[in-house]
């Protein structure tokens, strides 16, 4: 396998600040606003931004949840090993909210239907929108956008893009792997 880093270091803390100011243009100081990461990964990136936007607006009341979409997926039944469930965190009310999904990675737009699905359990909100760290823009099986971008990235199939969080991988980087030729 061949990887290139695609970003790390100090470009990597400045596209999440890139990102929470662009939040910060549409919302305001977010009293109308929650943010919910996506499980598994999606969560680190809702973190961090809900963390940037509280130190960038101190006095915000910045609602952040996890949203387990476990049950919801398509292929839920067609693996072979067991999906285990993450943990739901919603301690806050959507319904007529503007809801901003999080998620690391945008592919195929799978994870992002499943995640809609499992939202309108928490109640109906007045808007969604989608907030990637990286879009991979080929390869989508629905038609699914971010609104808000980190970084874009033109990819095949067979290459993968890994995000590595210092949560839990000790540094921040996105990579690019691709087979040797």
């Amino acid at each position: 396998m061949q990887n290139l880093t695609l970003l790390d270091g100090q470009k990597f803390q400045i596209t999440i600040k890139r990102l929470c100011h662009q939040l910060i243009e549409n919302h305001d100081d977010f009293s109308d606003s929650v943010i919910l990461g996506i499980q598994p990964r999606g969560i680190y990136l809702a973190n961090r931004i809900a963390y940037e936007l509280q130190q960038i607006l101190p006095q915000a009341n910045i609602l952040n949840g996890n949203l387990d979409i476990t049950f919801f997926r398509d292929d839920f039944r067609r693996r072979e090993a067991p999906l285990l469930p993450n943990a739901t965190s919603i301690d806050f009310i959507i319904e007529g909210k503007k809801v901003i999904l999080v998620d690391d990675v945008l592919w195929t737009g799978r994870t992002i239907r499943s995640a809609m699905d499992a939202m309108l359990a928490f109640g109906r909100p007045k808007k969604v929108e989608l907030l990637v760290l990286v879009d991979r823009r080929f390869s989508r099986d629905l038609p699914i956008e971010p609104d808000y971008i980190g970084i874009r990235v033109d990819s095949i199939n067979s290459q993968r893009v890994i995000v590595s969080w210092k949560e839990t991988d000790q540094e921040d980087t996105i990579i690019l792997l691709s087979d040797k030729d």
